[in-house]
């Protein structure tokens, strides 16, 4: 089984990749400093703790298991915190990456799957979006995200890096066998925070305005699941292996959800109301972001399996009651 480095690999998306990756044949071997990460998510390969900025200890890691390629997920990735702390953002961001890419070249190391973001594309100025949408992000993150783009693109060009960068819209819902799933703390994700409001374990839900200029008020975002990110990566990775170029895909469903259809759902499959605290609009939110996934679909035949909102919530939910317990009584 050819070797993967997986950064970030005890979090969210990481552990479903490195699932997805052992179903495809490949060993994921995790890198991880743990700082927001989950060991007992890593159960498909070996787990290796260290800094991603730690040029050393990540090079030891490589000269032990020679990775084929790289899937790169470790990075802050809240937007609030990036806007409180910028420096700590873009030096975990981006110039950890760049250690990263180094030791990739010490070891020869060509092909790196990039967890990128719409958030490089800032306040669309058309939806749905594709790749040729202009990128002008309004917060550190976004810059950091768009940065590591630049890095990749002039790496390929000087170094003959392979690269692919994901841009995915919001990711949602978890493993169908409830085996990894999204678990922050604390949580500030829509979906699984609106089960835990719903449950009682958060007070309420902020709902963020009311008078968007979108059918019900509430903004609108295209939730792909997880498990579909994964097998992107996947897809991804093998594009590059086989030497088919590098590439930019939006990584999304193609439909929008408002924050009130969510709600809904999610008061559908728990059998509770979620309970709702109104808040002001926060800066820099874009009404409406939909991804248009027709070159993702063609470069990676990157068709969702799950196209529904509420077999989304579904997968979110069952994982949160075994994660934590919750239980089934309406």
């Amino acid at each position: 089984m050819p070797s993967v480095l997986v950064t970030g690999g005890a979090g969210y998306v990481g552990s479903h990749a490195c699932k997805a990756l052992a179903a495809a044949g490949y060993e994921p071997v995790t890198y991880d400093d743990l700082s927001t990460g989950h060991p007992d998510l890593v159960k498909w390969g070996p787990l290796e703790e260290g800094p991603l900025g730690d040029a050393e200890r990540l090079a030891g890691v490589v000269a032990h298991y020679r990775p084929v390629a790289v899937l790169h997920f470790a990075a802050r990735s809240l937007v609030g915190d990036s806007v409180r702390d910028p420096a700590a953002t873009y030096r975990t961001n981006v110039a950890a990456t760049l250690t990263l890419l180094e030791v990739m070249r010490r070891f020869g190391i060509e092909a790196l799957v990039f967890s990128s973001t719409c958030a490089t594309y800032g306040n669309p100025e058309r939806v749905p979006i594709d790749e040729d949408t202009p990128q002008a992000p309004i917060n550190p993150y976004g810059w950091s995200k768009l940065m590591v783009e630049r890095l990749l693109a002039d790496h390929g060009a000087a170094y003959g890096l392979q690269w692919a960068a994901l841009r995915y819209f919001n990711a949602a819902g978890a493993d169908a066998e409830a085996e990894t799933g999204e678990d922050h703390r604390p949580e500030s994700h829509l979906i699984p925070r609106a089960i835990l409001a719903a449950v009682g374990e958060v007070p309420a839900l902020d709902l963020f305005g009311t008078d968007w200029p979108t059918p019900d008020g509430t903004c609108i975002r295209d939730y792909v699941h997880v498990s579909d990110l994964a097998r992107w990566h996947v897809a991804a990775l093998d594009h590059l292996l086989a030497g088919q170029g590098s590439v930019a895909l939006n990584l999304g469903t193609g439909r929008g959800w408002s924050v009130r259809q969510v709600l809904a759902a999610v008061e559908r499959v728990t059998g509770r109301v979620v309970p709702v605290r109104l808040a002001a609009r926060r800066a820099g939110d874009p009404p409406v972001l939909v991804a248009d996934p027709a070159r993702a679909r063609a470069v990676l035949g990157a068709e969702p399996h799950y196209t529904d909102l509420e077999p989304i919530v579904d997968t979110a939910w069952r994982f949160l009651q075994r994660r934590r317990g919750l239980s089934d009584r309406r």
